[in-house]
């Protein structure tokens, strides 16, 4: 089949450039205030459900946890695009698009829990900041990916300081008229960044591998062409050294993996891991306990190829388990499917060797957290961790998750009251290393 836009599966962008002056709002610099959940303020069901996965039960607690929610930037609609990672100096690091702006901003954490943040703007020439991921290179400073969209290029922020009040900034791929949808950025085995993303010109999954720390230039390669693929995509490097890459072919609506045959990624082996309906967008992976790849991702009982939120309840969050370093083969878990949810997942590895994932409830607007039973995943607790159930809007879209210096969960995202002009960005503590009540 043609070719499609990718545009057509990234929401739509709030193009407006006036500020609008909220009552809440904290100026760029300044701290924030942070409020706690309690059984209280968020309306939850009196007994947990059970959800069935494919290969067992997961166990879904609905009340409301007592984890920590602060809100970091209320200025206009910040919040899109969320990426977390922890600093050099133990705190949290999130990079994020501020669409009023139409700006790429950093938030440096000011405690471990993340309850106020000192945000700085980091790019504004044109409309940038779209699609962030943030690590940290082997320097001890951070390292953004994003595309500018003005341009249609992919772009590198190198930080400054720990704190990243300021960055030199670069352009590392803009040989097609619009590149770098999707990135996500990780630190490879030879101490340089490497870059997963979408060349949505040709319709490819591409990988940038850093010439030096700062990333001032790279060398790309195309991994996978064959029909629409590389959207939403994530990168780890796998125990073997090499880089593995989730994301989602949307000719065939599957989920696929990339192994990297190298160091700096010029080629790779991909596999297919789940074909079972729409499956595959949202996308998140890391390295389990076990040395294996675990991936989360969005599952929807449809073909609709521009479906991006659930229409049904036909819909959930699902886990594929890797069964070789490689990645060729996978099994996969259904870990959530109480709703339409499953949507903008994340997943790390907790200081317990299991998997945590944050993600979406688009129906009851809420933040949510599966925290696996296994290495595999194969089932998982889940919990609400922030939820807009009684009051207009969602809570909980473009989530990333870390684990901080003190060994608990953190989580960015986006929390929009009523209207997308009015997003602001959050962050979520968790009290437990389940991040559940």
């Amino acid at each position: 089949m043609p070719k499609l836009s990718s545009l057509a599966l990234i929401p739509m962008l709030t193009l407006t450039v006036t500020v609008f002056a909220l009552a809440c709002s904290v100026p760029e610099g300044q701290q924030s205030v942070a409020s706690t959940n309690g059984p209280d303020e968020v309306e939850g069901t009196d007994a947990p459900h059970v959800t069935s996965g494919s290969t067992g039960d997961s166990v879904a607690l609905n009340e409301p946890s007592y984890n920590t929610t602060s809100t970091l930037d209320s200025t206009g609609s910040a919040g899109w695009y969320t990426s977390i990672t922890i600093g050099a100096d133990s705190l949290g690091l999130i990079s994020y698009y501020d669409d009023t702006n139409q700006v790429l901003k950093i938030a440096h954490c000011d405690d471990a829990a993340c309850t106020s943040a000192t945000t700085s703007t980091i790019d504004s020439t044109g409309w940038v900041g779209i699609d962030t991921s943030i690590t940290i290179g082997a320097d001890g400073l951070g390292l953004i990916s994003y595309l500018d969209a003005t341009n249609g290029d992919l772009k590198v922020a190198h930080c400054d300081n720990p704190a990243c009040t300021s960055a030199t900034t670069s352009t590392v791929d803009s040989t097609a008229p619009s590149v770098g949808w999707s990135s996500s950025i990780t630190i490879g085995a030879d101490g340089l960044g490497l870059i997963s993303y979408h060349d949505n010109t040709n319709g490819d999954l591409k990988v940038a591998h850093c010439d030096n720390a700062a990333c001032t230039s790279a060398t790309t390669s195309t991994i996978d062409s064959d029909g629409l693929v590389g959207l939403d995509t994530s990168i780890t490097i796998g125990a073997d050294g090499l880089g593995l890459i989730s994301y989602y072919d949307n000719t065939n609506y599957d989920l696929k993996v990339a192994h990297c045959d190298d160091t700096a990624c010029t080629s790779a082996t991909t596999s297919t891991l789940d074909s079972d309906g729409h499956v595959g967008t949202d996308t998140s992976i890391t390295i389990g306990a076990d040395g294996l790849g675990l991936i989360s991702y969005f599952f929807a009982n449809s073909t609709d190829s521009g479906l991006r939120f659930c229409n049904s309840d036909d819909c959930a969050l699902r886990v594929a388990h890797c069964e070789n370093l490689a990645c060729t083969s996978a099994t996969t878990s259904t870990l959530d499917s109480w709703g339409e949810v499953g949507l903008f997942t994340s997943i790390t590895t907790g200081t317990d060797g299991l998997g945590l994932i944050s993600y979406f409830d688009q129906t009851n607007s809420s933040l949510k957290i599966a925290h696996c039973d296994n290495a595999a995943c194969t089932s998982a607790t889940t919990s609400t961790v922030d939820s807009r159930m009684d009051v207009p809007g969602s809570v909980g879209l473009d989530t990333s998750i870390t684990i901080g210096a003190d060994g608990l969960g953190l989580i960015s995202y986006k929390d929009v009251p009523d209207t997308y002009r009015d997003a602001t960005l959050k962050v979520a503590h968790c009290d437990n290393t389940l991040c559940s009540p």
